[in-house]
């Protein structure tokens, strides 16, 4: 029965990856000295140790709606579910390093996403709970199948410009907003109404001019 561990290595912005994409390097070892090892079917969820760090104002400011007043955070600081990440691990013996590529979103209707934007400086606390099912050669050849426990895990620092940098690569100055349908048809009416050319003029202007509202389909805006 194999003896699989794991140990993230580093991590870097996956280049010219269809979405945005962080690469951990992840190293799989197996303590059972010149077994092979034919296949892995490993199963990752990632972890945000939220409370393991740090937080300046700004930050703190940023972070209210995901834990609320900071003077609560001592009951309200938490860890955060990150992702879920699949990941076939080729044939190796004693050690294999692989990427582990994680997809990112911005979309800020994820806690994931409100946190990771409001953290700018420093690390990010990240932990790596591994599970899945090995794919063995017995000394014989025959083909053996051996679970990996939920209790396989590695701890690593991602740096917070990796992630801003990746945002910024993929969407420069620009962030996503999801509206509830019947908002956004407000909103474009208010805009094709007036002539506004885009939508951030129109939020804008709603922003900061205080517009007379419009209707739409008998509702005020």
């Amino acid at each position: 029965m194999p003896s699989v561990s794991f140990a993230v290595e580093s991590a870097a912005a996956v280049q010219f990856a269809a979405v945005p994409t962080i690469g951990f390097r992840l190293r799989v070892a197996n303590g059972v000295i010149d077994q092979r090892i034919d296949n892995i079917a490993l199963r990752c969820q990632i972890m945000i140790d939220a409370n393991h760090r740090s937080y300046d104002r700004a930050e703190m400011a940023s972070l209210r709606d995901l834990f609320g007043e900071p003077d609560r955070w001592s009951q309200t600081l938490h860890p955060l579910l990150w992702t879920h990440v699949n990941l076939s691990v080729p044939s190796f013996t004693g050690s294999i390093v692989t990427s582990l590529n994680v997809p990112c979103t911005f979309d800020f209707a994820i806690g994931a996403t409100k946190y990771f934007h409001a953290v700018r400086d420093a690390d990010i606390q990240l932990t790596f709970l591994f599970s899945g099912t090995s794919f063995y050669s017995a000394r014989d050849g025959s083909l053996h199948i051996g679970q990996i426990a939920w209790d396989q895990e590695g701890r690593f620092s991602l740096p917070a410009n990796v992630w801003h940098d990746l945002m910024e690569a993929y969407y420069p100055n620009g962030a996503w907003l999801r509206l509830r349908r019947d908002v956004f048809e407000h909103l474009n009416d208010y805009k094709t109404q007036r002539g506004i050319g885009t939508f951030e003029e129109a939020i804008e202007r709603l922003l900061s001019s205080g517009a007379a509202p419009l209707t739409h389909k008998g509702a005020a805006l």
